[in-house]
Parts: structure tokens; sequence; C-alpha cells
């Protein structure tokens, strides 16, 4: 298992840009699959992006194009690069980590709160 712990969460204004991290209190090298979602209330937790041990990167199709994910491996840290912000993109997001087999886990988060103004 590892802990994660979010930050960079901020009210930010429609158009602009802001950058999540994740910090992970182990490894990351082995982790599978790590990845960053969010949650509005009422609705249920949705997948934003994902990144691959080996680099390989998933996006929702509301966000392509504008958000991009990176994991840097040495600082045990996932990133959430979001531009061009939309108010619709408010949120809480977690950090998520899975890892696969029998030592396998699925670690969240406790988020931290994305804010747009229109």
């Amino acid at each position: 298992q590892v802990q994660l712990v979010e930050s960079g969460g901020d009210l930010v204004q429609a158009g602009g840009s802001l950058r999540l991290s994740c910090k992970a209190s182990g490894s990351i090298f082995s982790i599978d699959f790590m990845g960053w979602y969010r949650q509005t209330p009422g609705k249920q937790r949705e997948l934003v992006a994902t990144i691959t041990s080996g680099g390989r990167t998933n996006y929702a199709d509301s966000v392509k194009g504008r958000f991009t994910i990176s994991r840097d491996n040495a600082k045990n840290t996932v990133y959430l690069q979001m531009n061009s912000l939309k108010p619709e993109d408010a949120a809480v997001y977690y950090c998520n980590a899975y890892k696969s087999g029998y030592h396998g886990f699925n670690s969240w988060g406790q988020g931290t709160q994305v804010t747009v103004s229109s």
C-alpha cells in the first residue's frame, strides 16, 4: 500500500491553469496505473486521466487537449497540469494508485478542491 497526498487545488478563473500534485509515501515505479479522478456533489467519481508505469496516458474526452498527466518516479509524484479550465472542471480531484497482483492495492488520496469561477 501507498498513502497518497494531493495538493495544488485552488480557486481559479475560467481560462486559467492549475497544476495538481500527488505525492506517494513510497515508490511508484512499479505501480501499474496512477490516475486522477474527480467528483462533484451528487455525482459519481469519474476518471480524468491515467498514466501507466510505462508512461502510456489516457484521458477523459472532456479534458483531452487541456489536461496533461505526468509522473516523476524519482520524486514518487504524479502531476496533473490543467489548462484552459472551465467552470465544469470544478470538483474535488482525487489521486489513485492501482497495482495488480498478489500484493496489489487500490489506494486513494483525500482529495483536493478545484474551484473555477466564470
